[in-house]
């Protein structure tokens, strides 16, 4: 029972973090009917800078206690690139999605270069940090208390409606005097701050390397595509499903884990193509 609690809670992990991407993702394609696959970078971005601001923290003399709050303040800072982005992204709002894909994609190796330029090829990792993280026990439960703070912002509070109908109906909120052109700004910034928040969260068990934006952006379409797109719910279902599986795959047969999460997606794209809680577009 001990083993299977360990692993339960690893997918839970990894399931809020895949929440927070796909969240991000969500959020964009909701509001902005972009399908950002940038996201990946975002989150490639949070984990290099968070083993940036472990390094410097633990050869200051900096309380263990105080990193992991660190991290996500970090994460949150990083959320300055998002303004810049989205401001490149209104180019092809009212362009055809290939447009959008691509423009995305480019942000993708752009970022890639950028890595490597400042970080360089090898992988960038941390032998002390999972210790760290171990004596705060908290590690686990930081991914799951962010995308909980997230559902409430977007179920109660007077911003998170305005951000949920200008998702659901762009034209109406705008003819309310919604200022959409902000309201793109502040969600795809919000988005940003979801995938370098996630990245920065899991520096202590993974390492950052340059194909890890493709690697989680891919994991996240999977999330996307079970849930629903657009859709919260099917977000947080998603990638249960997908966090779930993956840790019980790589406990049980390590060579089907990525097979399982596409034998799902396979399913539910041939019983329920637009996913558990996503609407069917007549």
């Amino acid at each position: 029972m001990a083993a299977f609690a360990n692993i339960f809670v690893g997918g839970v992990f990894h399931a809020a973090v895949l929440f927070l991407v796909a969240a991000g993702l969500q959020l964009v394609f909701g509001v902005q009917k972009i399908i950002n696959l940038a996201c990946g970078s975002f989150y490639a971005l949070g984990a290099y800078f968070g083993v940036t601001f472990i390094t410097y923290a633990s050869s200051a003399g900096l309380s263990s206690w105080l990193i992991l709050p660190g991290l996500i303040v970090a994460g949150v800072l990083l959320g300055v690139i998002g303004p810049p982005i989205e401001r490149l992204l209104r180019r092809v709002y009212d362009r055809d999605e290939s447009f959008q894909l691509l423009l995305t994609f480019a942000l993708v190796l752009m970022f890639q270069d950028v890595f490597r330029f400042i970080w360089g090829s090898n992988p960038r990792s941390l032998d002390s940090a999972y210790l760290i993280y171990g004596t705060i026990n908290t590690r686990d439960f930081s991914a799951i208390a962010t995308a909980v703070g997230l559902g409430t912002f977007l179920q109660r509070t007077n911003y998170g409606r305005i951000l949920r109908a200008t998702a659901e109906n762009r034209a109406m909120a705008e003819a309310l005097g919604v200022d959409v052109r902000r309201i793109y700004a502040v969600v795809f910034t919000l988005g940003a701050v979801l995938g370098t928040t996630a990245g920065a969260l899991v520096v202590p068990t993974a390492a950052a390397s340059l194909d890890m934006a493709i690697e989680f952006v891919v994991e996240a379409f999977a999330v996307v595509v079970i849930g629903g797109l657009g859709s919260m719910r099917g977000a947080f279902a998603g990638a249960l499903i997908v966090g779930l599986i993956r840790a019980f795959s790589l406990v049980i047969y390590p060579e089907f884990e990525v097979l399982a999460i596409y034998i799902i997606v396979i399913a539910v794209l041939l019983f329920r193509p637009a996913g558990l809680f996503g609407r069917v577009v007549a």
